[in-house]
């Protein structure tokens, strides 16, 4: 009876279970790992950066030939130039280990939007690959650079994006659920990192170049672009791009350098961050308020007369690193007030969080509001570590006179 019931029970599994009716084999597919989009005579210009298995096959040694291939073709649409590229790639494009979505500046500068609903409503293309925008260049010729230290260079760009924003934090890896969020959102402006080419691009995309010590062509990733709605409308320099992610507590890891009293500078490594960004809403007078705390430890000394023994020299150093940080906060707040009329840090956002009903009043006329706002800045430094000394070696170090040549 058992034995009957339990084969019964197995004929009926075997009817619900489904089978890979539309299975593609591994050999079929393209890998795309980079995407570049451009604009150009009112098409759109697409080019993918497909992995080639031949070359990156760790069983099989390498011949020699490129670890990427890169496709590029043109369309009335982003889904028609993608599938135009089937013309001349013997395999169906597959988007699902895409690490890096590159726009041209051009592009970034007339408008996203006509982009994004292709590449949010398509299955196959999952959303948490990072947005970039290449600065001073398109985006096809970014992805055509190869890169030394990995032999995917999306896969270097993805991972150089995210060194940046862990170890100096003038960049910011955006994914694209973010940057949708960002763009439909009430009260904050989209924001992206940028990549510049350094070099020629022909020399960049041929395997000589990478069997120097330092390739001529390379990959540079260069501050934060800001938008008004879907454009592009400006770029913040290092130091208000440091200052933005310091408003917005995305920092890790940086170094700030600050003069010594007299002489030579000093290195402060920060490594903890914790950041709070309020906006008070006083109807069409409303007023901000940003309070960064930070921890950190010295990290070099180049001057003399710097005791660090004691606790007033301390001091002077957290002082120091709290006022550098603070300007650079006040340039990056400078910038979106009034050069850009943009609000990359959320304070809108802020403002709706706090008060609703009043946000519903004032949030058609936020960035003529923001751009008069006045904004509190307080920074709060504490240096609890010295590293392995506590002085620097150059306090010992004797300053001899100058040997005079005798007759």
């Amino acid at each position: 009876m058992n034995q009957k019931f339990l084969l019964i029970v197995s004929i009926c599994s075997l009817i619900l279970l489904t089978s890979c009716w539309n299975r593609i084999e591994l050999n079929e597919l393209a890998i795309v790992v980079g995407m570049g989009i451009d604009y150009d005579d009112g098409k759109f210009i697409v080019t993918a950066q497909v992995v080639n298995p031949g070359e990156i096959a760790a069983y099989q040694g390498s011949g020699g030939n490129s670890p990427v291939v890169v496709y590029q073709e043109k369309g009335n649409t982003l889904f028609e130039a993608i599938r135009r590229i089937t013309t001349v790639s013997p395999r169906k494009l597959y988007f699902s280990h895409l690490r890096l979505l590159v726009y041209g500046e051009e592009l970034a500068k007339k408008g996203l939007g006509k982009s994004l609903d292709f590449l949010s409503r398509d299955p196959e293309i999952r959303t948490d690959f990072y947005v970039a925008i290449a600065k001073n260049s398109k985006a096809g010729d970014i992805l055509k650079v190869l890169t030394a230290m990995e032999k995917i260079p999306a896969q270097q760009l993805f991972e150089s994006l995210l060194a940046s924003e862990k170890a100096w934090a003038p960049t910011m890896p955006i994914t694209m659920d973010q940057l949708n969020l960002d763009l439909i959102g009430e009260g904050i402006n989209a924001k992206l990192t940028g990549i510049m080419r350094m070099g020629n691009v022909q020399t960049g995309e041929k395997l000589e170049d990478l069997q120097q010590s330092k390739p001529a062509t390379i990959l540079k990733y260069d501050a934060i672009g800001v938008f008004r709605k879907d454009q592009l409308v400006g770029w913040l320099t290092e130091d208000e791009s440091k200052g933005l992610n310091h408003a917005l507590g995305n920092v890790k890891s940086t170094v700030v350098t600050i003069p010594c009293p007299e002489k030579g500078t000093a290195n402060i490594e920060l490594n903890q961050t914790n950041s709070e960004l309020k906006t008070e809403v006083l109807g069409h007078k409303s007023k901000g308020r940003i309070k960064v705390v930070l921890k950190g430890n010295v990290g070099g000394v180049q001057c003399k007369t710097l005791d660090l023994s004691k606790q007033e020299t301390m001091r002077f150093l957290e002082i120091k690193t709290e006022k550098e940080i603070q300007q650079n906060i006040f340039k990056a707040l400078h910038a979106s007030q009034k050069e850009y009329k943009v609000d990359p840090f959320g304070f809108g956002e802020a403002a709706r969080r706090s008060n609703p009903k009043v946000w519903h009043l004032i949030k058609n006329d936020w960035i003529q509001i923001f751009e008069k706002m006045p904004v509190e800045v307080k920074v709060t430094v504490k240096i609890h570590d010295l590293g392995m000394i506590k002085n620097s070696p150059l306090n010992k170090i004797k300053k001899y006179p100058a040997i005079q040549n005798q007759q």
